[in-house]
């Protein structure tokens, strides 16, 4: 991979990811146009230089030109996978309470279609499961708020949220800008 390549790479994830990547939103899911051999490669990087932080990465799904990338902090994404209101919401999509992480990240990974995704995603990128009801039965529209997701109720807590995002990214491409990658950039923390 070039350098020029990771340096992209390094500011997608950084722009897409920051509030996971801070520790403040449990998991983020990025799409690439980039050669497979490229995000493996950076995939590799991203495991033996973060996963000390309880960052991880990995490939959910590779359609025709696009590659998903799931970023997660696997605490945090546990921690919220395992609460009442989330995992009863997963129930209903065939998601037990016995699976491990492991089992329901290769279950949402085998339910992602190219270009199509589950309403349990939302779940996995830990979204109100509220908001995620209301996306589903208003078929996405009547949103009061849209932001990094679209919002159905607490339009205000959703706004702050937001805007915690907002600051994350900031301070993340801060570090950038100031000529760390991406990984010295997390490991500044």
């Amino acid at each position: 991979m070039s350098e020029k390549e990771r340096y992209e790479i390094d500011r997608d994830i950084a722009f897409h990811s920051a509030p996971t990547l801070l520790g403040i939103k449990c998991a983020n899911l990025i799409s690439f146009d980039r050669s497979e051999t490229a995000i493996a490669e950076y995939l590799s990087e991203f495991k033996n230089k973060l996963s000390a932080n309880g960052l991880y990465a990995e490939q959910l799904c590779k359609c025709r030109k696009r590659i998903l990338v799931y970023i997660y902090n696997r605490k945090m994404l546990d921690a919220w996978l395992k609460m009442p209101c989330v995992s009863e919401f997963l129930s209903e999509y065939g998601y037990s309470s016995d699976m491990t992480l492991k089992e329901m990240l290769e279950k949402l990974a085998s339910r992602i279609c190219c270009g199509d995704f589950p309403h349990e995603i939302g779940a996995f990128l830990g979204y109100p499961i509220a908001d995620i009801k209301g996306f589903i039965s208003n078929c996405g529209k009547n949103c009061l708020l849209c932001g990094y997701w679209k919002v159905y109720e607490n339009a205000e807590k959703a706004q702050q949220t937001f805007e915690a995002y907002n600051r994350c990214r900031e301070i993340l491409f801060d570090r950038l800008n100031n000529s760390l990658n991406l990984f010295q950039a997390v490991n500044k923390l």
